[in-house]
C-alpha cells in the first residue's frame, strides 16, 4: 500500500475510480486508523481536476454499511427471503465445486451460466481468473449487451472503434451536440468545458426527451420521442445531402457507402422526421443547418438512444454525421462515445483468448431462459460484478427464475443485493478500496493503477483470488496461475503496451502518446481492415431486421399509450450503491397527469402486461409530454410494491448488437387513492447478529386505484 502524505495519524493513498462512468476519476482516499475517512478527487488524472461525484464520495458508506457481505453464507430459509446462515469459506467453497461438479457430470457444464456485467470495470476484477475458469471448465458464454452494444456495433463497423474527441478539446468547438447523453450524472468532467465552449460563443444543442442540466443550458433542445432519434440523424444527413453540405472530397478518399446512406436518408424530409420525433419541424432543420455550417462541430453521442428497437441504426446514423459533413480533421471536431478501444492492451498476456465452442446466452433473456425449456436447462448462476435482478428487462419473469428450487445460485458480492436475496450461496467481495486493479477511462483518456486503500474487510476476497481457487479445486488450470490481485496486476501490466506500462509504474497514470485528446483523422484514424469510413457496412446492414438506417415504428402497446424511459441518476451507478438511496419517484409531465387526475406527490401505479410499479409521481415539465421517467438502477426497495421499471420492460432485443429496449416499455399511470400497503422488512444472517434492510415505505393497508 502507498501512501504519500501522513497528517495528524491520517493517511492519503493515491488511487482511483474503476466504476462504470467514463471518466475514471483519480483518487486521494485519507485513511485513519485501517478505516476510510475520506474520498476525494485529486489532479493525478488531468480530466478529474480536484472533485468526483458525490456517488463516489460517498463510497465509505458501503463499505462500512450494514447491507456489506462479511463472511460466506449458505441459505437456511425459503428461496428469496434472505435466510442465510454464516459459513467459512472452505464450506461455501467445497459446496460450489460439489455442485458445479454434480451439475456439469450429469447435464454438462453449459447448465452452468457464469453472469456478470459493469460491477467494475478495472481489468483485473472481469475477465482474468473468472474466464479462464469458466471457458476451460465448459460453462455458457454470457453475451453481454445489456449496455452499449448497439452503439458498439455501430462504432466498429463504421470506424472500428476508432479513438474519439477527449474533453479537453471541447472548448474549442463552435457548436457541441449532446445526443442522448447526460453528463451531469455520468462523466461530470465534462460539463464544464461545454461551459467553457459556451462562454467562448459555441452553440449547444441537446437531444434527450428530458430537460436535462444542459438542456437548460442549451440553445436548441430537441425533445424527441424514445426510439426516434434514427429518424432525426437521418433528416440530418437528407438535408446536408440535399443542401450542398455533404463534404464530397472527404467521403471521395476516406469512405465508402455514402451512396447508400443518401439513399436511406432521402425519404427523411425534416418534416417527416419531426412529425414522428414529436418536436417542431423548424426546430429540427434549424440543427441541420447549425451542424451544416459550423466548424468545429463536435458530437457527443451518448448510450440513451440506443435502449430502443432502432438503437444500433440510430448510433450508426450519428456518428456518420461528421464523416458526411466534414467535421474532421480539426481540433474540436469530430464526435465522441466510447473511447474503450484507445489503449492496445493484449489480454493474451494474462488469460487464454481462444475461442471457446459452448453456446452464448444473451444476459437480456435471462428471464425467459431460467423459465423456458431450453438444453441443457441452466441449473446454476454464479453472479458477480452484477445484479441482475435489478438491472435486467421483464424483471419479474427473471425472479420467478430465481426462485426455482432446481436452480443453484451463487451470488458473490459487496452488499445484500436485490439478487442476494434469492442465492444458495454468498460470498464477500472486495470493493476497489481494498484491493488492486488498472482503471481504464472510456469518455477521459487514461489509464489508472487503484491501489489498496485499507485491508479487506471481515472476510471479503477479491474476485481474482476466489475463481483461482474454485479453479484449484476443480483441477482447472489458469494461464498466468495468479492466485492474488496482486500477482494478477503483474500478469495483466504485461498486456499494457509501452510506454503506458512505464507511466502506471512511474506516476500511477497513463495517458497516450498524442495526450488526452487526439483530432480525428490526424492523430486517429478508423481501425477498419481498410482504414476507411463504412458508412453502409454488409455486416449491419445484414444484421438490422430493416436493413440499416431501416426505421421500425414504434411498438406501441394497447391501452399502454405512455413511453416509459429509465435514465442514469445522480444516487447510483447503474445499481450501484442502491442501498444508500432514497424512493424512486416517478417524473412526469403536467399535461399527461391532468389528463388522469394525478397531482404531483400523489402515488402511482405504473403498469402494462408485463408488471406493475408503484412510486410517488414528481409532475415536471422537465420531461416530453408522453413520455414518463424514473431512474435506471432502482432497488425492489426501491418503490412501494418490490417491483421495478424492468418489470415493465420488454426484453426484445435492439435492431444491432442483441442490446435491451428498456425506452421500449410502454404504460398506463393510475393515481392510487388509498395507496396504504406494508413497509417491506427483510433480514438475513451473515454473522453474529441480524442485520434488516427496510423498504421506504411505512403505511399500512389497502391499495386502491382511481
Amino acid at each position: 500500500m502507498s501512501a504519500d502524505t501522513m497528517t495528524w495519524g491520517h493517511s492519503t493513498v493515491h488511487s482511483a475510480c474503476p466504476l462504470d462512468c467514463p471518466d475514471s476519476c483519480s483518487l486521494d482516499v485519507t485513511v485513519g486508523e485501517g478505516r476510510v475517512v475520506k474520498i476525494d478527487g485529486s489532479t493525478r488524472q488531468p480530466m478529474t481536476g480536484g472533485y468526483i461525484c458525490a456517488k463516489v464520495r460517498r463510497f465509505g458508506e458501503r463499505v462500512y454499511g450494514e447491507s456489506r457481505i462479511g463472511y460466506p453464507a449458505i441459505r437456511s430459509g425459503a428461496k428469496g427471503r434472505a435466510a442465510f446462515e454464516r459459513a467459512t469459506w472452505d464450506e461455501a467453497l467445497d459446496l460450489i465445486v460439489t455442485r458445479m461438479t454434480e451439475i456439469r457430470d450429469r447435464s454438462g457444464a453449459e447448465a452452468i451460466l457464469p453472469f456478470s456485467y459493469g460491477g467494475s470495470n478495472g481489468l483485473l476484477s472481469q475477465d482474468t481468473t473468472d474466464a479462464e475458469l469458466f471457458q476451460d471448465f465448459g460453462a455458457s458464454r454470457l453475451a453481454r449487451t445489456v449496455c452499449a452494444a448497439p452503439t458498439s456495433a455501430a462504432a466498429i463497423g463504421l470506424y472500428g472503434k476508432m479513438t474519439g474527441v477527449g474533453y479537453a478539446d471541447y472548448p474549442l468547438a463552435r457548436l457541441i451536440v449532446i445526443w442522448g447523453a447526460n453528463p451531469s450524472t455520468s462523466g461530470i468532467h465534462l460539463v464544464p468545458y461545454v461551459q467553457q465552449a459556451q462562454k467562448a460563443g459555441a452553440i449547444l444543442v441537446v437531444i434527450d426527451p428530458r430537460r436535462t442540466p444542459l438542456a437548460r443550458r442549451a440553445d436548441l433542445h430537441l425533445a424527441v420521442r424514445p426510439g426516434t432519434d434514427l429518424v432525426v440523424a437521418l433528416a440530418v444527413h437528407h438535408f446536408l445531402f440535399e443542401h450542398g453540405f455533404a463534404d464530397e472530397s472527404f467521403l471521395s478518399a476516406h469512405a465508402v457507402g455514402a451512396d447508400r446512406l443518401r439513399e436511406r436518408a432521402a425519404p427523411w424530409t425534416t418534416a417527416r422526421a419531426a412529425a414522428i420525433a414529436g418536436i417542431d419541424a423548424d426546430d429540427l432543420e434549424s440543427f441541420a443547418r447549425l451542424y451544416a455550417e459550423s466548424s468545429p462541430a463536435l458530437i457527443r453521442c451518448g448510450w440513451g438512444l440506443e435502449r430502443n428497437r432502432n438503437g444500433g441504426s440510430a448510433a450508426a446514423a450519428v456518428l456518420a454525421l461528421p464523416a458526411v459533413g466534414g467535421k474532421f480533421g480539426i481540433r474540436g471536431g469530430g464526435y465522441t462515445m466510447s473511447n474503450a478501444a484507445a489503449w492496445a492492451i493484449d489480454p493474451s498476456a494474462w488469460r487464454s483468448t481462444a475461442e471457446a465452442d459452448t453456446r452464448i446466452i444473451n444476459m437480456n433473456h435471462l428471464g425467459r431462459v431460467l423459465t423456458e425449456p431450453i438444453d441443457p436447462p441452466v441449473e446454476m448462476l454464479f453472479v458477480y460484478n452484477c445484479n441482475p435482478v435489478a438491472t435486467m428487462p421483464d424483471q419479474n419473469r427473471v425472479v420467478r427464475g430465481l426462485l426455482r428450487e432446481d436452480l443453484f445460485t451463487v451470488v458473490f458480492d459487496q452488499v445484500m443485493t436485490d439478487t442476494a436475496m434469492f442465492a444458495d450461496v454468498v460470498l464477500p467481495a472486495t470493493t476497489f478500496l481494498e484491493g488492486y486493479d488498472i482503471a481504464k477511462g472510456y469518455g477521459a483518456l487514461s489509464l489508472q493503477l487503484v491501489q489498496p486503500a485499507i485491508e479487506p474487510v471481515a472476510e471479503a476476497r477479491p474476485n481474482v483470488q476466489v475463481f483461482a481457487e474454485l479453479a484449484r479445486r476443480l483441477g482447472v488450470t489458469t494461464k498466468a496461475g495468479a492466485q492474488t490481485d496482486a500477482e494478477a496486476l503483474l500478469d495483466v501490466l504485461q498486456g499494457v503496451p509501452e510506454p503506458s506500462r512505464g507511466q502506471l509504474a512511474a506516476s500511477l497514470v497513463a495517458i497516450p502518446d498524442y495526450g488526452p485528446s487526439p483530432i480525428q483523422f490526424v492523430d486517429v484514424f478508423p481501425k477498419t481492415a481498410d482504414g476507411k469510413v463504412h458508412l453502409c457496412p454488409e455486416s449491419l446492414d445484414r444484421e438490422a431486421p430493416d436493413g440499416l438506417y431501416g426505421y421500425q415504428p414504434d411498438p406501441g402497446d394497447h391501452g399502454h399509450p405512455l413511453a416509459l424511459i429509465s435514465p442514469a441518476s445522480d444516487k447510483t451507478i447503474s445499481s450501484t450503491l442502491g442501498e444508500l438511496r432514497g424512493p424512486g419517484v416517478l417524473e412526469m409531465h403536467p399535461n399527461d397527469a391532468r389528463a388522469r387526475g394525478i397531482e404531483n406527490e400523489d402515488l402511482v401505479r405504473i403498469f402494462n402486461s408485463l408488471g406493475q410499479m408503484e412510486c410517488e409521481v414528481s409532475v415536471t415539465d422537465a420531461i416530453r409530454p408522453g413520455t414518463i421517467t424514473a431512474p435506471k438502477g432502482l432497488w425492489r426497495t426501491h418503490t412501494a410494491n418490490g417491483s421495478t421499471t424492468n418489470a415493465l420492460c420488454p426484453d426484445t432485443l435492439t435492431d444491432l448488437g442483441g442490446g435491451a429496449c428498456f425506452n421500449d416499455a410502454r404504460v398506463e399511470v393510475a393515481k392510487v387513492v388509498e395507496a396504504e400497503w406494508e413497509g417491506r422488512d427483510v433480514s438475513f444472517t451473515v454473522a453474529p447478529g441480524t442485520v434488516s434492510t427496510t423498504g421506504p415505505v411505512s403505511k399500512k393497508g389497502t391499495l386502491t386505484e382511481q
